[in-house]
C-alpha cells in the first residue's frame, strides 16, 4: 500500500468511529428522552439515525476492506446484496435530511400553523415516500445488475459491469442522482434560506428593542 491508501484507510477508520459514536448517541437520547419522542422530528431523526448506523456497520467496514485488498469483498451475490443496501440506505438518509430541513423550514416560519401542518401522521407519510422512493430504485438497479464492485470507490455500489446497456445505465443514474440527491440539495438550500433570513429578520428586531430599551432606562436613570 502507498502512503495515499493508507491515509485513506485511516480516514475510513476513523469515521467509522464517530459516525458509530455520533448515531449512538442520537439513538440513546431518543430513547432516554420521552420529549424528544413526542415530537414530530423524532421520526425523522431515528429514521436517519437507523440508516447511518446500518451503512456504517455494513458497508463502510467494506470499503475498507476493498481500499485493504485492492479487491472486491466476497462473490458476486455478496457484493450485489451489500451494493443494493448502500444505495437504499444512502438515498433513504438524504431524503429523511431533506424532511427533516422542511420540517424546520415550518416550524421557524409558520410557527403558529406548524402542529397543523406538520403532525406525526403527516411525518409517517413523508417516511413512507422515502422509503418508497429508495426501494424503488435499489430494486430497479439491483434487477437490472446495475449493482456491483465499483474499483474506483472500492465498494459494492451502482456499476455497470456490461457494455451493451451503457446508455440505459447513464439515463437511469442521472434520473436517480437527480431526484434524489439534487433534489435534496435544492430542498436543503431553499428551507435553510428561509430560516436564515427568519433568523436575521429577528436579530434585527432583537437590536432595535435593545437599543430602545437602552435609551429608555438612561432617560429613566437622572
Amino acid at each position: 500500500m502507498d502512503t495515499a491508501e493508507v491515509i485513506l484507510s485511516v480516514l475510513v477508520v476513523v469515521i467509522i468511529i464517530v459516525s458509530l459514536l455520533s448515531n449512538v448517541l442520537v439513538l440513546i437520547c431518543f430513547l432516554y428522552n420521552p420529549e424528544i419522542r413526542r415530537q414530530v422530528p423524532g421520526l425523522f431523526n431515528l429514521n436517519l439515525t437507523f440508516c447511518n448506523l446500518l451503512l456504517t456497520v455494513a458497508n463502510m467496514p467494506l470499503t475498507l476492506v476493498g481500499l485493504l485488498s485492492r479487491a472486491q469483498p466476497g462473490g458476486d451475490r455478496f457484493c450485489q446484496i451489500a451494493g443494493f443496501l448502500e444505495t437504499f440506505l444512502s438515498t433513504n438518509s438524504m431524503l429523511s435530511m431533506a424532511a427533516l430541513s422542511i420540517d424546520r423550514w415550518i416550524a421557524v416560519v409558520f410557527p403558529l400553523r406548524y402542529h397543523s401542518k406538520m403532525r406525526h401522521k403527516d411525518a409517517a407519510l413523508v417516511l413512507a415516500y422515502t422509503w418508497a422512493h429508495s426501494m424503488s430504485f435499489s430494486t430497479v438497479a439491483a434487477c437490472l445488475s446495475w449493482v456491483g464492485y465499483h474499483r474506483l470507490y472500492a465498494s459494492c455500489t451502482l456499476s455497470n459491469p456490461r457494455n451493451s446497456s451503457r446508455t440505459q445505465f447513464v439515463v437511469f443514474t442521472v434520473f436517480f442522482h437527480s431526484f434524489t440527491f439534487l433534489l435534496s440539495l435544492i430542498v436543503l438550500c431553499f428551507t435553510y434560506l428561509k430560516v436564515l433570513k427568519v433568523a436575521r429578520f429577528h436579530c434585527k428586531r432583537i437590536d432595535v428593542i435593545t437599543m430602545q430599551t437602552l435609551v429608555l432606562l438612561v432617560d429613566i436613570h437622572p
